[in-house]
């Protein structure tokens, strides 16, 4: 199947690009971008004349920034296309339902992804959860916002999430692993004094059960960088480190670091699947959590941020 990419950008070359060159499934027929390009790819600035110049193109993947996502997804909506998002799939949980319904009037796919459901062991962490009762859930997401992410200056501002772009990934996998759902009581938000978004949280969650569950996301963090979850529960505790990738029983590891690659080859094998069946996929709930701790949480003001160049890992 044909596919045309959008917004050609750091995710963009690292994870989208190699993963649809080894898939069996795509071809990477046309870029959208104002400044990026794949050598050997048909490389458009403008939707329109994208969706008019290649009908042959079926599905559109967007990975620019949430704020304008929504007009392109539209656009590509109406033009009869379905339509793959990077997350978060919006900026609002508004345009998240718009364009759900767009989808589905149209009979359409639309596929709000989550990169980090697909790492190696999330699917064990939740086959071991489902039978256990859960006493206690800490999600400790730390990592260097320099090293990781240079020069996006969209993260700081209105829509741009601030440190929720890398936290719900956590919360992604929180929600897939966990049996029952959450919600948001409470946050402490750390927002730079020349930021619109936070750099810090610290979130407490309603668990339908009465377990503990808090998370902390940091994204001043130097030195190792950490993407944990620990469940403690009536049958023995469990640590999701590396993003997803290792998983511990009581001490006991599985899993290899490295298998996070896997996770954007997955993503594009779903999403053929989806079309080939006529099916969507727009879990918002990891999108929910954020715009929920958002909404209640208590903004500290913290030293400003200036994005300069962090040490090499």
């Amino acid at each position: 199947m044909k596919i045309a990419l959008a917004g050609i950008g750091k995710i963009a070359l690292d994870q989208h690009v190699p993963a649809l060159s080894d898939s069996p499934d795509w071809e990477l027929a046309a870029t959208l971008s104002r400044h990026g390009t794949v050598p050997g790819v048909e490389a458009h600035t403008d939707l329109g004349t994208l969706l008019t110049t290649r009908p042959d193109i079926g599905v559109i993947s967007l990975c620019l920034p949430p704020v304008p996502r929504f007009a392109l997804a539209m656009q590509a909506l109406q033009a009869g296309r379905h339509v793959m998002l990077e997350k978060p799939p919006g900026a609002t949980l508004a345009e998240c339902h718009a364009l759900q319904a767009a989808a589905d009037a149209a009979g359409l796919t639309l596929y709000a992804t989550w990169h980090s459901r697909h790492a190696d062991m999330v699917p064990a962490a939740k086959a071991w959860l489902a039978d256990k009762r859960l006493k206690r859930m800490t999600v400790t997401w730390k990592e260097d916002v320099r090293r990781w992410h240079p020069g996006q200056a969209w993260i700081w501002e209105p829509g741009g999430m601030g440190v929720f772009d890398p936290g719900i990934n956590a919360l992604s996998i929180v929600t897939e692993i966990l049996p029952h759902d959450i919600h948001v009581t409470e946050a402490v938000l750390d927002v730079p004094e020349n930021c619109q978004t936070p750099i810090a949280a610290q979130v407490g969650f309603y668990h339908p059960h009465g377990a503990e569950m808090t998370a902390v996301f940091d994204w001043r963090h130097e030195g190792t960088q950490t993407w944990d979850i620990t469940a403690e529960t009536d049958g023995g505790t469990l640590l999701l480190s590396d993003g997803g990738a290792v998983l511990s029983i009581d001490g006991v590891a599985s899993g290899d670091a490295d298998a996070l690659a896997g996770e954007y080859p997955r993503l594009y094998a779903r999403m053929a699947a989806l079309v080939r069946e006529g099916q969507g996929d727009c879990d918002l709930r990891p999108m929910t959590l954020v715009t929920d701790a958002l909404a209640l949480g208590r903004r500290r003001t913290v030293a400003p941020f200036h994005d300069s160049p962090a040490p090499a890992p």
